[in-house]
């Protein structure tokens, strides 16, 4: 099965090359996407061409893919499941959750330059990086690519229903299912309150799992589009 890998903020396609190998051992072809403004050294792409481009990926994948995104990208990887709804086998959000309609995509930290830059390690102090030694943190840092101004500010319109009929998977990994849970219970993640079947798995890990879990979180990967 095709698994369309999408990456949150200031990470492009090579986020996933640690997870890649251990999904084609298991049966799966892994597609990371690498979108505009991510490292073609624009700051030009909006929110629109990002959403674009993984909507391609969905239409020229082989059958029904799962739609992989990771933090900020949830809400791209549900934009595919609200435009495609019939062509989506299964939606698995890694901790992360998406963004309603008419919200702003993902204005969480200052604007430069025409682009949003990785803003340093102090806003993710704790359990967001506790697993990332400070040489993967500057590894990190340096491989950054500030995301579009554009693409940040860009405001979320979801119009399908249909939408909550597909399957979703939610991976915590610096939370975990009881907390996401509750977080849902109480409205802070409406979009995910309304979905007919979600299923929270959890992983032992900081925010960025491709990096410090990449087998692991394979593994559950496959296990979601196995399912699908």
């Amino acid at each position: 099965m095709d698994i369309l890998l999408v990456a949150g903020l200031w990470l492009d396609g090579s986020a996933w090359d640690d997870v890649a190998p251990t999904l084609r051992s298991l049966g799966h072809n892994p597609v990371p996407l690498t979108l505009p403004g991510q490292g073609d050294g624009s700051t030009s792409a909006t929110l629109g061409d990002q959403v674009a481009a993984v909507l391609a990926a969905v239409d020229a994948a082989s059958g029904k893919p799962v739609v992989v995104g990771h933090s900020a990208a949830c809400t791209l990887a549900w934009l595919a499941a609200d435009a495609r709804p019939d062509k989506i086998a299964r939606v698995v959000l890694i901790g992360g959750f998406p963004t309603a309609d008419g919200k702003p995509y993902a204005d969480f930290f200052a604007l430069r330059d025409g682009a949003m830059p990785f803003p340093g390690w102090e806003p993710f102090a704790g359990p967001d990086s506790a697993d990332l030694d400070e040489q993967a943190k500057r590894a990190f840092a340096a491989a950054a690519v500030p995301v579009p101004e554009d693409v940040a500010t860009g405001t979320v319109r979801l119009t399908d229903e249909r939408r909550f009929e597909i399957p979703v998977t939610l991976v915590c990994p610096e939370f975990t299912p009881t907390q996401a849970q509750a977080w849902i219970d109480a409205g802070d993640a409406p979009e995910l309150a309304r979905v007919e079947h979600l299923d929270l798995i959890d992983l032992d890990s900081g925010h960025w799992p491709m990096h410090t879990k990449p087998a692991e979180l394979a593994r559950l990967l496959a296990a979601a589009a196995g399912t699908a």
